[in-house]
């Protein structure tokens, strides 16, 4: 950002996310942390690039946020973000620091995934706020992911509480004209004094910290009674709608000149401004997407909400579907989703863990995993990931499997680097502990590549600019208890296959780290193998290893002959390795490129 956009006033195109870190901005926040989950990844990058804010990647989303509270109590005002199962890990605290309360202005970013577009499910986090008695705002684009951002911040710092803003996919990825102004200097709002009977929940304390819970809450409530965060839009009467957040805007380009009540304050409600709105419209439905959290509620304030589908209740919403919502008509059909050819996402050409996945599929093992790139050795051709559940919970399941199957179970768990560092570090010392014998794999690309390429520990670099220890992964595991670590280059095929066998084999735990950056951070490629049309025998070998510079070409009737796509081949020479007959040939200038 330029010193001129930082100095005038005036009108950007940004996306949802850079709206929010520009809120956060000319809000005068201090203290950026979280980890990076798609939709939420770019939040921070943009805040640094705006200057003026310490932000950092933070191991975890519990650390982050505790980081972040630390930031708080010492009068700054800190921004957190994560994606929707990333509150799940900040959870713990988010459920204490809603009794505490805070100093500085303390905004959660928690973005939501409709219809699962990065994620392993489908979680509605409007229920967190409910659950954890703290304000929730909704933006509806990016004008309103700027703004609300900024008013959380008056917000927390007014009722002294955690607020969380919850931007889903299409607000955090969208772009939109933004209004932008000049960044607050906002003072420390305390000095750094002990005010244990607020801060330590001691159950005695805690108590006492309930009561004034509950009052924030009824003030809270009036307050949504009159904000200006939820407004009436008073149409055609003989339709009324209430919706927050994505839903409003495609309730309204479904229904144009019906009434609304958006509400920007997701939680809690106003059921008096709820009531007086339902008596002004002659049929009344409460659009959102995925659980029926302002359904519920509203209809427990005794407001007639007529019902609709319950198919509604899965994936996002479109205006098509909401006008079907309401009249009952068919769910228009979208060309693009029956009559595209389909595109399964694929490891990139040259990733380092596709060598892993071939390997552990030539082995036959049954490998447990988590969401990262990795996932991907789950689909066609590679076939070789058999769990995904949640950060770092291949290393526990690979734990539980082996208890009760035995040292011979052919059981396998794959990380990624940036999710070891999360939450794998914890799942090794159980097994450790628990005298296990599993076999972990950390697929070591030096990135957190899923979600964009981002710094983490395990690399030594920070989001900052500020120089960090890497952490040693090898002498982590040693010093956790286990013996058995050996590092491979996965480009190395042979090694690679061996090191997981002997690991495999072993009656201690074991560790292999199979360490080469990813592929779309070399800068240089090597040259791509040359097939030799007369010494292939159309095995098929190099095209299962399901790299997407290769294809199968038919040639007429024969089995098919693999072809290499120069344009996307890395040169990482795996196709040749897995070649029985040396059909694929490598440039002279090609050899070495298995130097880590």
């Amino acid at each position: 950002m330029t010193d001129t956009a930082r100095d005038l006033s005036r009108t950007l195109l940004l996306s949802g996310n850079e709206a929010i870190a520009r809120g956060a901005w000319e809000a005068g926040v201090r203290f950026g942390s979280g980890y990076p989950g798609t939709p939420s990844s770019e939040i921070l990058p943009a805040l640094k690039e705006l200057g003026d804010a310490y932000v950092e990647w933070s191991v975890n989303e519990k650390v982050a946020l505790e980081a972040a509270a630390g930031a708080s109590i010492a009068g700054a005002r800190a921004l957190v973000t994560m994606k929707h199962v990333g509150l799940n890990v900040a959870a713990d605290p988010l459920f204490t620091l809603s009794y505490t309360g805070v100093a500085g202005g303390l905004v959660i970013i928690s973005a939501d995934d409709p219809s699962m577009h990065s994620s392993q499910n489908e979680q509605d986090n409007r229920n967190y706020a409910r659950a954890a008695r703290v304000p929730m705002l909704e933006p509806a684009d990016s004008q309103e992911a700027r703004e609300m951002t900024m008013r959380a911040f008056e917000l927390s710092e007014q009722f002294d509480v955690p607020v969380i803003v919850r931007p889903v996919t299409r607000i955090c990825h969208s772009d939109g004209l933004v209004e932008v102004g000049e960044r607050r200097q906002v003072e420390l709002r305390a000095e750094l004094e002990p005010n244990a009977r607020k801060y330590v929940m001691i159950p005695a304390w805690a108590r006492e910290r309930r009561v004034v819970m509950a009052e924030r809450t009824l003030e809270l409530i009036a307050l949504a009674e009159e904000t200006d965060l939820n407004r009436e839009e008073i149409g055609d009467t003989s339709l009324g709608i209430i919706a927050s957040g994505v839903a409003w805007q495609h309730a309204r380009e479904a229904f144009p000149d019906a009434s609304f009540l958006k509400l920007g304050l997701a939680w809690p409600l106003p059921p008096e401004r709820i009531r007086r709105f339902a008596a002004q419209v002659e049929r009344l439905f409460v659009v959102e997407e995925l659980d029926p959290f302002l359904t519920a509620q509203i209809l427990a304030m005794g407001v007639a909400v007529e019902p609709v589908d319950g198919r509604f209740r899965l994936g996002e919403l479109t205006p098509g579907r909401v006008r079907a919502m309401i009249t009952g008509e068919p769910v228009p059909r979208v060309a693009a989703d029956e009559d595209l050819p389909p595109r399964p996402p694929t490891l990139c050409a040259g990733c380092p863990h596709r060598s892993v996945f071939s390997a552990l599929r030539e082995i036959k093992a049954y490998v447990t995993g988590d969401i990262g790139c990795y996932t991907l050795g789950t689909l066609p051709p590679l076939q070789a990931l058999h769990t995904c559940l949640c950060m770092g919970a291949g290393v526990s399941q690979a734990h539980g499997m082996q208890k009760v199957r035995g040292h011979e179970a052919p059981v396998v768990a794959v990380i990624g680097d940036s999710t070891f560092t999360h939450s794998g570090i914890t799942a090794l010392v159980n097994i450790a502990y628990n005298a296990g014998v599993s076999t972990v794999v950390i697929l070591d690309n030096r990135t957190t590549a899923m979600t964009g390429g981002q710094v983490h520990p395990g690399v030594g670099e920070t989001l900052s600019g500020m120089p960090g220890r890497a952490l040693d992964f090898e002498a982590l595991a040693r010093a956790v208890g286990i013996d058995d670590v050996r590092v491979v280059d996965p480009y190395d095929l042979a090694a690679t296959e061996q090191a997981l066998r002997e690991a495999m084999a072993s009656p201690e735990p074991s560790v292999v780290i199979a360490r080469r950056e990813c592929a779309l951070m070399v800068p240089d490629y090597g040259p791509a193998p040359v097939l030799d049309e007369e010494l292939c025998i159309r095995c098929g070998k190099c095209i299962r290893i399901g790299c997407p510079a290769l294809s199968a070409f038919d040639d007429g009737g024969k089995r098919p002959i693999p072809r290499i796509d120069a344009a996307l081949c890395t040169g990482c020479t795996m196709c040749a390795q897995v070649c029985p007959v040396n059909a694929l040939k490598l440039p002279a200038d090609a050899e070495g490129r298995g130097d880590a």
